[in-house]
């Protein structure tokens, strides 16, 4: 069964105000409904004015994905009555949207590169929120905060290109770095980035799933989703064209009401703003150093692999760490920031901003010196790790190498305990002597283990064989 997968992402652009308003963006550590005005309630008189600096926003991401910008665009009434919506319509684009076409390229899953095309770019307001009070899918009461009410939005639409839940991800990250690269979004807000999700096995019905806020919410939505579709092709049961909603703490979709068409929506040109002709403005818009160029960059300059510039270059924040601790040795610094530095963090929901650049640079100066096995070397940066999550001053690594006898000793010093994990594993030897190739690594290990990580396991590896020579 083919699947078939498009995605429409919701982006908060960064501006200090609203998209036809004066009030503050800044809004989320504020009381409910303290960032509002007669314009973005919708009151009657009121008259909306375009923020520029959101259109220029918009513009940089069009220009970074390769899109065309028409020389004529215009905003639109989305009429529907809801109650985050004070209005009941929504100032957004319908067909003349600001940015056509464009792609980004993604990590295929066979290797190489896929690049999935969108189809559109367009800007909108951000409804207000809605805040469910009670517990379960249906709340005790609802109370609605129109702080929210009016930020800009730019909406990126696919085409139906993607094909499982995997690429889905690995598209939205590339986005995500793209636009965090851009400086036209804030990752850390709460809602900044909402996904809706298309989603049909090919011949039959498309479901939508709206409102997904989070990346691995998307790959769960999409995986529940896809089995609850091919589960009912496989009964004969009929797959209706709906909305759905993705409970995100029961893991499953929910739904929630039929599917809307475009006329349903009574779209007409909005008559209070005038039409964008902002097209010569592409020209003057200066974009920065994006994740696929800053990669080659990494590759060529610091001779890493693609896999490690690949991921370093994933997170802006995560390629500004490597490069500040990275000069002189690169050989080290890669691997060791894209696989152990990124999985410790990942374990600790922790951002690489909390990191000690200081402490970090100095305990790879000890695995790059060999004063410090990688095993020991991997339990010293889970210390600093904690203490910096335990609000603790952090200690530097020399110091807790010194503190815990981590320090790395030369093999021959371990020779009587081989010995003695020898005599204590006599199976394994007997594997070992047999041929199997996993007996040496597990021997290995337990010699480890005995030593705290104090020896180089090439160094043991060589002493088993020694001692097992007939």
């Amino acid at each position: 069964m083919t699947v078939i997968i498009g995605l429409e992402i919701h982006c908060q652009l960064n501006t200090k105000t609203k998209l036809f308003c004066g009030c503050s963006t800044d809004y989320r550590d504020d009381g409910p409904n303290t960032h509002v005005c007669p314009v973005c309630l919708g009151l009657p008189g009121t008259l909306p004015v375009t923020n520029k600096q959101a259109v220029i926003y918009a513009l940089r991401v069009a220009k970074a994905l390769h899109c065309e910008v028409p020389a004529f665009s215009e905003f639109a009434r989305k009429n529907y009555f809801y109650p985050d919506l004070p209005k009941a319509f929504q100032i957004t684009q319908y067909d003349k949207p600001l940015a056509l076409g464009g792609y980004i390229e993604i990590e295929a899953e066979g290797g190489g590169e896929k690049r999935i095309e969108l189809t559109r770019i367009h800007m909108e307001e951000d409804p207000g929120r809605l805040v469910h009070k009670g517990s379960g899918d249906r709340g005790r009461y609802t109370l609605v905060d129109y702080n929210r009410s009016g930020v800009p939005l730019i909406e990126i639409v696919t085409e139906p290109q993607l094909s499982s839940p995997k690429e889905a991800r690995r598209f939205l990250n590339k986005l995500r770095a793209t636009l965090e690269y851009l400086g036209i979004y804030d990752s850390e807000r709460e809602g900044s980035l909402r996904v809706d999700a298309n989603i049909s096995i090919k011949g039959y019905e498309r479901v939508e799933v709206k409102n997904i806020t989070s990346y691995k919410g998307v790959e769960k939505a999409l995986t529940f989703e896809i089995t609850r579709q091919k589960g009912m092709i496989r009964r004969n049961a009929q797959i209706v064209r709906e909305t759905r909603h993705y409970q995100e703490a029961r893991g499953v979709t929910t739904s929630a009401r039929s599917k809307e068409m475009e006329h349903d929506y009574r779209y007409f040109p909005e008559p209070d703003l005038a039409p964008l002709e902002v097209s010569s403005w592409v020209e003057e818009i200066a974009l920065p150093e994006l994740p696929d160029a800053r990669r080659d960059r990494f590759m060529q300059q610091y001779g890493i692999s693609q896999n490690h510039a690949r991921t370093l270059t994933g997170d802006l924040k995560l390629a500004e760490f490597f490069e500040e601790v990275t000069s002189g040795m690169p050989e080290i610094a890669a691997p060791w920031t894209a696989d152990i530095l990124l999985g410790e963090l990942n374990y600790r929901d922790m951002p690489v901003t909390k990191v000690p650049n200081l402490h970090y640079r100095a305990l790879l100066e000890e695995v790059k010196k060999g004063s410090v096995t990688d095993t020991s070397a991997v339990e010293v940066l889970r210390l600093i790790l904690n203490q910096v999550m335990e609000g603790q001053a952090p200690e530097m690594p020399g110091v807790i190498i010194a503190r815990l006898g981590l320090s790395k000793e030369e093999g021959e010093s371990f020779v009587e305990v081989v010995a003695s994990v020898l005599k204590e594993n006599e199976a394994a030897v007997a594997d070992h002597r047999s041929g199997k190739a996993g007996a040496i690594n597990f021997l290995v290990g337990q010699v480890m283990k005995a030593t705290r990580g104090r020896a180089d396991p090439k160094e043991i590896a060589r002493i088993i064989g020694d001692l097992l020579k007939d």
